[in-house]
């Protein structure tokens, strides 16, 4: 099926795949969108080929406002989606054509509009003060004026399941007086969250039934539900899904945009993005995520970092016969990958597996693999860990294997000062004495902490004789503390970076400086491995 169309059209009007992430998402604790980064998160959303993009509330919001105005201006060509603006019906007593928040729709020039209406008897009695009659009044109104005046209107029911549970008949009168007048969707709306998929099920399957309108199904996740209550009622007949990136929203979030395209495409079958874009879901995710500055979920289904990763021995000697006996599906088909975590629970299939996806070619070396295998297991149980750490795994691999992937000095010691002086400045001086080829160096540098000044120390040190180690830096640095009390062990990840790309390194001691070294010194290994050539763990 050929998944092309015109600009400013949907690919399928059979299927609305609905994107809200810059209004709905945008409620998320911790976003807070410039207009910039409005029109950044846009164009990723277009070019995976979303239907529609809602882009805010013109007139409420000012950075809304503004962005309608900027695309309207040519900042932002959509090959796939057609732009959406989002507000409420007309007030009370009075018409749309001189409600002010209506006018602020059309002069958006979004081709098409969603509007928010109460189909809660409750929430019009109460929270709009008005009766059921002049509430479907002010939607038909509305609607018809916008389709009027040559806009697309879809109808988000706002809290439909629950006001459709307390009054079934006020809230079809509701959906009656939008799709009457001429929108083009009714919206189902789980606005508290508090549906589970079986109830979803029916009260679609019913509406639809009684009504033959096109519905839509717009889940919020305080049930944890959203992705399922939403794949659950496209199955019961909604041909119209709304989602946010990476289910941001408000409270616990949305329907996750990939997670819903994920399962509509590879568990039903549906063409809802254009021909090669599926592959695009991993990346697409976490370029929104970076936008949002929320780290991405490692956990998150399809996408994630740990979607396709495997711990458990048995898995990994399943998967070294066939990748499909343990995956879902092929990772690849959504540009995510498969990834082997070699922990105290691994076997020699794990480290084979391991071994394989950093380029090194194990199973001719079974000593090497049984080597490490038990010492990843004797690690593990004092403290450390190698999921995160895939550097210093790599070069437990290659000293297994002989490989003599080693850090390019010989330490005879090292001393770090902590001093506190007069205004309150804290400053930690390292010194460093290594071994080079024979050759005594020494290193002194000051720091913000005693591991940022053995750093300095150490580079200072060997730089003039390795240039290479001025490309490399300390990006980033965690601690845990394992246990407590005087006995406490500590273990310590360090990021580290080059202009080629990243690699994590990890130390354990029951000294946090000594556990820091240990860290750096494999950081630094690493490195000199990268100089040498091509390496498995170290790919940005």
């Amino acid at each position: 099926m050929s998944r092309t169309a015109p600009a400013g059209t949907p690919l399928d009007d059979a299927f609305h795949v609905y994107d809200t992430t810059l209004r709905d998402g945008a409620q998320r604790e911790g976003i807070s969108y410039s207009v910039a980064d409005k029109l950044a998160v846009a164009r990723h959303l277009d070019a995976l080929g979303v239907g529609f993009i809602e882009g805010g509330w013109p007139g409420a919001m000012p950075k809304d406002t503004e962005f309608f105005a900027r695309a309207a201006a040519g900042e932002l060509e959509l090959r796939h989606a057609v732009l959406v603006a989002f507000g409420s019906t007309r007030r009370a007593g009075t018409t749309a054509a001189r409600d002010p928040q209506v006018r602020a729709l059309l002069d958006s020039q979004a081709a098409a509009v969603t509007l928010v209406a109460k189909s809660d008897r409750r929430h019009i009695e109460r929270a709009l003060r008005t009766d059921v009659a002049e509430n479907c009044a002010m939607v038909a109104d509305t609607v018809s004026f916008l389709r009027g005046e040559g806009r697309r209107v879809f109808l988000d029911a706002e809290h439909f399941f629950d006001g459709y549970k307390f009054d079934p008949d006020t809230a079809l009168r509701v959906l009656e007086a939008a799709m009457t007048a001429g929108a083009d969707v009714a919206v189902l709306c789980d606005t508290n969250g508090g549906m589970l998929p079986l109830g979803i099920a029916e009260v679609v399957t019913e509406v639809a039934a009684r009504t033959g309108f096109r519905l839509g199904i717009h889940c919020q996740d305080d049930t944890g539900a959203a992705v399922a209550n939403s794949v659950t009622a496209v199955q019961a007949g909604a041909s119209h899904v709304q989602c946010t990136a990476n289910g941001y929203g408000e409270r616990t979030g949305n329907a996750d945009l990939f997670a819903v395209v994920g399962n509509l495409v590879t568990k039903l079958g549906m063409p809802v993005l254009p021909d090669g874009a599926l592959g695009e879901l991993t990346r697409t995710s976490h370029a929104l995520a970076e936008i949002a500055n929320i780290a991405p979920d490692s956990h998150q289904a399809y996408v994630g970092a740990s979607a396709f990763a495997h711990k458990a021995g048995l898995h990994a000697s399943a998967i070294k016969v066939d990748p499909e006996l343990y995956n879902h599906m092929n990772p690849v088909v959504v540009g995510n990958g498969q990834r082997v975590l070699v922990t105290e629970m691994a076997g020699r299939a794990s480290v084979e597996l391991k071994g394989s996806e950093l380029g090194l070619d194990l199973a001719g070396h079974p000593d090497a693999v049984s080597s490490v295998a038990r010492t990843v297991k004797e690690r593990e149980a004092a403290g450390w860990s190698f999921e995160a750490a895939d550097a210093s795994l790599e070069l437990l691999m290659r000293s297994a294997m002989g490989d003599g992937a080693v850090a390019p000095f010989t330490l005879e010691s090292y001393r770090v000062i902590m001093e506190h002086r007069a205004g309150g400045e804290v400053v930690a001086e390292a010194t460093v004495r290594v071994l080079l080829d024979g050759e005594r160096l020494i290193g002194t540098q000051e720091g913000n902490g005693p591991v940022n000044a053995l750093d300095a120390a150490l580079r200072a040190a060997l730089t003039p004789h390795h240039r290479w180690l001025a490309d490399v830096q300390l990006s980033d640095y965690k601690v845990r503390i394992l246990s407590h009390g005087t006995d406490a062990v500590t273990r310590v990840l360090v990021e580290s970076t080059d202009h080629a790309g990243s690699w994590t390194t990890v130390g354990v001691h029951g000294n946090v400086v000594e556990a820091s070294w240990l860290a750096l010194v494999d950081a630094l290994a690493y490195a000199a491995l990268r100089e040498r050539g091509p390496v498995g763990a170290g790919t940005a």
